[in-house]
């Protein structure tokens, strides 16, 4: 756990988080949970793959109060599964709900590919970052995504806390990571997308290190 002005940061692993200030709890993409986690105000699912939605894990948070904001596709996805409040967000979009403010940014590929010509995550299915403000602290959670133009200006936002992958072959490599994040600016960079399905520590030590020379700061949990 790390804590960040007065936000407990849990990774669980690889692309799945739980941020909390003790009595609101946002989860990123749960995923492979144990079953004793706290109860979810809002989860953020960043796009319909089972490593990011996980229905299993989702029922093991979910509350009749939790509120589930996601792209179209896993809308489409979800059907019937949960009773809760849906709400789809676009690549673009900016809004307001209860004490969130919530800003949809792209994540797609430009050089990971299944086959040729054929990228793993296209810019069209509209898979989602989440940059949302809470208690006065932007989070932002890149989801499964390269280094793409969209990130180059952000250093405007002033982002507190970045979750960035770092795997390479789905998502960034380190160096590629290290190069987004430079342009982000963020106070604090967290790596993710290693250590369970692919990649391990050291890639997110190779992140770490590069950034820490790159004058910004990283944190590994």
């Amino acid at each position: 756990m790390f804590d960040y002005k007065g936000l407990q940061i849990t990774r669980f692993c690889h692309d799945s988080f739980r941020v909390s200030d003790g009595k609101t709890n946002i989860y990123f993409d749960p995923f492979k949970l144990s079953g004793g986690e706290p109860k979810a105000d809002y989860i953020f699912i960043s796009h319909e793959h089972f490593d990011h939605f996980s229905p299993d894990d989702i029922h093991k948070i979910l509350k009749d109060s939790t509120v589930l904001f996601m792209n179209e596709m896993t809308n489409d996805e979800i059907e019937s599964l949960y009773d809760n409040k849906m709400v789809v967000i676009s690549p673009g979009d900016s809004i307001d709900f209860k004490d969130l403010h919530i800003e949809g940014v792209p994540a797609y590929n430009i050089n990971k590919f299944r086959e040729p010509g054929k990228v793993y995550h296209p810019k069209e299915d509209k898979k989602l970052e989440f940059i949302v403000t809470f208690n006065g602290i932007k989070v932002y959670h890149t989801g499964d995504t390269d280094h793409i133009p969209e990130m180059d200006n952000l250093a405007s936002k002033n982002i507190d806390l970045l979750f960035i992958p770092v795997s390479g072959t789905y998502v960034m490599t380190p160096s590629e990571a290290i190069e987004a994040a430079a342009k982000i600016k963020a106070k604090i960079s967290i790596p993710m997308h290693y250590g369970t399905i692919i990649g391990d520590k050291k890639q997110a030590e190779e992140f770490k290190s590069g950034l820490l020379k790159n004058g910004l700061d990283a944190e590994i949990i």
